[in-house]
């Protein structure tokens, strides 16, 4: 993206740039007459069976999203309805790792694929597209308590532990969703995909943090129910943007369960449809589970659990002392002593920081081979060292210019000349060293004063412990991006010729006129596109609602008929059309 759009909206211009770089721009007039006909289709369908089964704000929620029936809808009007609800929206290419994908929510900003499904994945996509992201996520976010529940998920989600076979999972269904949309991708080539994902999925080891809350985020944002077991309605934006799920997913057949912090236990494949669905009684109830699962969670417990998390993940991590330095690093080692920290070491590249904000001259290239430091109480200090005051630390011997030993409960010490000691919100946070020597209880050296000099971390405890670095920007730190990209299809003459078919059908809706060059449009699509079903649906939709050319209007509708009968795939969808026709979506919505 070579400039950043932030659409005038707040949200959007917030920002910071570890998101930015995920975005791209729309690209509005690359969408096809036919890609408007496939979401006018969608969303006629959406409205005439959701207005019954949706949760009560979907339908007033389109308008508040800035979307309309007829046409896809431009990132400028979506952002320009949404932060009346204080929220914004930005395009993205395709899937995006789901640390990024929450840390937007936390953001209060709607990531929205920039792609459309094909037309003969009309019904359901495997691949996140405009349809899913809009017409699914967008309209719900004008339910106060719902943007508030996604908002919090996101700052939770962000904060989450995630794993290699995180990376390698996202990677396989980023692959498979992308495969699945080119027309010209093999069975086998589709089967290898499927294959490599399903190993993926059973050798995923221990869940990590991210996959669990990613099931409650499927369970709920994506594929969620609200009301009774008996009466439920559908709010997930994976359910509101299918229309075959949406209809399916309320059979019988769909197993429908209380939603409780057991939906952890359920994973999820995404190029299927659902064997089980959960249902809430309030939205309030989604945030009552999510703070479940979050107290177990590592940046809520600290300590040797979260360290030892940290160490498994093998990604940039940051422990936060209770002093509020934070120590951010690929951290590969912790020693304890009665169950709790006294010791923690990084490797490579490594950064301290204080309330998200890197300490000026504590960056990644200065403390570019790790950082290591004791965690605890000096021993026989009835207080904290955090907690003492410049005059105290004085008493004890601890000032600039001063050789000082500090001696821990843990039997660390700590032996150098204290050069400079940090502090801010009124807690001392780091002591620097030169010629300094740290050892543990057993004699062994921790740090050596010809390795240069020590900057020795201060507080008691590590409160926190969570994924990527605090202040990430600052870090520089390039979020994972896959390299596989997604599919741009290159239309040839033919395809260009059903293109502005679809456009002709579609100026005569909106602008009138004779009936006569449609009899030519049908003409053509019988001689060089007679597998198109939704464009003579749509000429079909004219001449019916106008009593138009009734000749025509039967041979069509014949054509059509016999088109659901003989290839069973189309049945629904035309049979569907029909019944839009038959009953048409109220206009004041289709403006």
């Amino acid at each position: 993206m070579s400039r950043f759009n932030d659409f005038k909206n707040p949200q959007v211009a917030a920002l910071p740039a570890h998101l930015k770089q995920f975005i791209v721009d729309q690209h509005y007039e690359h969408y096809t007459p036919v890609d408007h006909a496939v979401w006018r289709y969608v969303m006629r369908q959406n409205y005439s069976y959701l207005k019954d089964i949706a949760y009560y704000p979907y339908i007033p929620g389109l308008e508040k999203a800035g979307l309309t029936i007829e046409k896809i809808p431009s990132l400028q009007e979506m952002n320009n309805a949404l932060a009346k609800i204080g929220w914004g929206a930005v395009t993205v290419d395709g899937f995006i790792p789901p640390a990024a994908f929450m840390e937007y929510q936390a953001y209060r900003v709607l990531v929205i694929a920039a792609d459309i499904r094909q037309l003969k994945h009309i019904e359901y996509t495997p691949a996140p597209d405009i349809i899913h992201e809009s017409a699914g996520h967008a309209p719900i976010i004008a339910d106060k308590d719902y943007h508030e529940y996604l908002s919090y998920f996101g700052s939770i989600g962000a904060k989450a532990m995630f794993s290699a076979q995180d990376f390698e999972l996202y990677e396989a269904i980023r692959a498979l969703s992308i495969l699945k949309e080119m027309p010209d991708a093999g069975e086998a080539e589709i089967k290898k995909a499927e294959e490599l994902l399903a190993y993926r999925q059973e050798n995923m080891g221990e869940p990590s943090e991210m996959s669990l809350l990613s099931r409650l985020h499927w369970w709920t944002v994506e594929y969620g129910l609200i009301g009774t077991l008996e009466n439920p309605k559908i709010y997930g934006a994976g359910l509101l943007s299918s229309i075959g799920e949406s209809v399916s997913c309320m059979g019988a057949g769909i197993k429908k369960l209380p939603y409780t912090i057991d939906a952890i236990n359920f994973a999820y494949d995404i190029t299927k449809t659902q064997p089980q669905l959960f249902v809430t009684p309030t939205f309030q109830n989604l945030i009552d589970v999510l703070e479940i699962f979050a107290d177990t969670m590592s940046f809520r417990v600290g300590g040797a659990y979260g360290l030892q998390k940290a160490i498994e993940s093998k990604n940039v991590c940051t422990a936060v002392y209770s002093s509020g330095l934070q120590v951010s690093g690929v951290f590969i080692e912790f020693l304890t002593a009665n169950k709790e920290p006294v010791f923690i070491k990084t490797t490579g590249p490594s950064a301290l920081s204080v309330n998200n904000r890197q300490i000026k001259g504590h960056g990644k290239d200065y403390h570019r081979d790790g950082f290591s430091s004791p965690v605890g109480k000096l021993s026989g200090h009835a207080l904290p060292l955090e907690d003492l005051s410049i005059a105290d630390l004085n008493y004890f011997g601890i000032e600039d210019g001063k050789e000082c030993v500090l001696q821990f409960e843990s039997d660390i010490a700590v032996n150098g000349l204290v050069q400079h000691i940090h502090s801010s919100n009124g807690k001392i946070q780091l002591i620097t060293f030169t010629n300094c020597t740290v050892k543990d209880k057993e004699g062994r050296l921790l740090f050596d004063p010809s390795w240069g000099v020590y900057d020795m971390a201060v507080g008691e405890k590590i409160t926190s412990v969570f994924c990527g670095a605090a202040d990430k920007d600052t870090f520089v730190e390039i979020a994972y991006k896959s390299n596989t990209g997604t599919y741009r299809p290159v239309c040839d003459y033919r395809t260009i010729e059903l293109h502005k078919l679809y456009q002709q059908v579609r100026d005569r809706r909106h602008n009138g006129g004779e009936y006569g060059f449609l009899g030519n449009v049908w003409f053509k699509l019988q001689k060089h596109h007679h597998d198109d079903w939704l464009c003579a649906l749509e000429i079909l939709e004219i001449l019916e609602h106008e009593e138009a050319e009734p000749g025509l209007a039967l041979e069509i509708r014949t054509f059509l008929e016999q088109k659901a009968a003989n290839e069973p795939e189309y049945k629904k969808l035309i049979s569907d059309g029909f019944y839009l026709i038959k009953h048409p979506v109220e206009q004041k919505l289709v403006v």
